[in-house]
This record gives C-alpha cells, structure tokens and sequence, in this order.
C-alpha cells in the first residue's frame, strides 16, 4: 500500500509546488533582493524596536522564519523553494559576515555604529536628531536606571543592537542637571522669579541665572527653561 502510494504521488507538486524548474533562479533573484531590501529598510527605520539583537541578525531571523513558515500551510509554495531560499540566505549571511570582520567601514553601513546621546549631563543635540527615539522614550529609560536628572549622567550612548550603556558620575560629582520625572517637565518658564540653576528644556544646558528674563540658551537657542536639581542616584 506504502509502496503504491508512493509511485502515485506526484513528486514534482511535493517538491515544487505549480512552479517550474527555472523558477529556481527567480527565487535566488528575488531572495537576494528582498534580503538586501530589509537590511535597508530597518536600516532607515532606526534602531527602536530591534533591542538586543543586531538589524543584520534581524533580517537574517525575518528571513528564514518566512521562508520555514510558507511551506507548511501553503501548497503552492514547494519545498525545494524553501530550502533554496534558506541556502541563499546563509551564503549571504556568511559572506557578508566574512566582510563585515574584514572592512570597519562595511561594518558600520551593515550593522551601524554607537552613538554619544549624553556628554557631560547634556544632550548632544546633533547626535539626538539623527536616532528615531523620543525624548519621553530616552527619558523612561533612564528613569529605569534610578536616573531622575542628567546630571548624574557623564556620558549615555546607544548602541548598535539599540540598547543604552549609561556611564554615571562618581555621587561626589554629581552636577545640576534637567530634572526628567514625569512631573517635573512641565513646569517650564520664561522668566526667573528667583537665583538659581536652570536646565533648557530641550538640550539640557544647564547655567546659573539671576532673577529676570531667562533669555535664550546659548547651545540651541530655545527660550524655554526650568528648575535644574542636583539630586544624588539613589540605587
């Protein structure tokens, strides 16, 4: 009965679904393209959302887990495909991992590079601009870390896989920074009522102002500051 069945079944329909033979160099075109045209697309959309893992790695998981999924529920899509599609994808992966250990620069237009958000308890607002991530977002991190002003903070640096590294300040150096709780970033203002540190709202410049018009920060030109705190990390 086995052996019958075997005999009657149709092996090209098992193997390669309604396709043709010569379909298999489309699959390899088409894999190649859509493989480099991830890479570009997370690649553009930034590092938020990716965590932990490379966007290379990423595109490599996305790529073999659609290629393992069609197969088993769609029988117009045949095995051999599938397998094609997984062989293309680990060549690419391994020769484009071969470059990425050989070439810095290759290294850094596939898998990206870090980048400094927070320098001397200050936003670099240039490197701010370029990364897809809210300033809510940044500070509900930090907030995590026991991190309630940037004061605290010498250096924060995203990294390539999109996690942040934060470096602190020792407690004894510690400066006046942007108070980031939820609470505290309302109150902005114009004019100071009463001596004393104020961080800009939008960089985090912080200097000592007397009473009177705030006036414009001279690091980004913004009009709007509030109360600096010098409050220690509590961990």
């Amino acid at each position: 009965m086995l052996t019958l069945f075997l005999l009657e079944l149709n092996w090209k329909e098992l193997l390669m679904g309604h396709e043709e033979w010569s379909f298999l160099l489309e699959i390899i075109l088409r894999t190649s393209i859509m493989f480099l045209a991830i890479i570009i697309g997370l690649r553009i959309l930034g590092k938020r959302g990716v965590k932990q893992l490379s966007v290379f790695e990423l595109v490599v998981i996305i790529g073999l887990g659609s290629a393992a999924g069609d197969p088993m529920f769609n029988k117009d899509v045949g095995i051999v495909s599938s397998i094609l599609v997984f062989i293309v994808i680990i060549l690419l992966y391994s020769i484009i991992t071969f470059f990425i250990g050989r070439n810095k620069k290759f290294e850094k237009m596939v898998e990206g590079t870090s980048i400094c958000l927070i320098r001397d308890g200050e936003f670099s607002i240039e490197n701010f601009k370029k990364e897809n991530l809210g300033s809510d977002e940044f500070f509900a991190e930090l907030r995590l870390r026991g991190i309630s002003q940037l004061g605290q903070v010498e250096t924060a640096i995203v990294e390539s896989s999109g996690q942040i590294s934060v470096f602190y300040y020792e407690e004894q150096e510690v400066k006046y920074g942007l108070p980031i709780m939820p609470e505290s970033l309302q109150d902005t203002l114009k004019k100071v009522n009463k001596a004393g540190h104020y961080s800009c709202t939008f960089c985090g410049h912080t200097v000592f102002k007397e009473e009177g018009n705030a006036g414009n920060c001279s690091k980004c030109q913004k009009d709007e500051w509030m109360g600096a705190s010098n409050r220690r990390r509590v961990t």
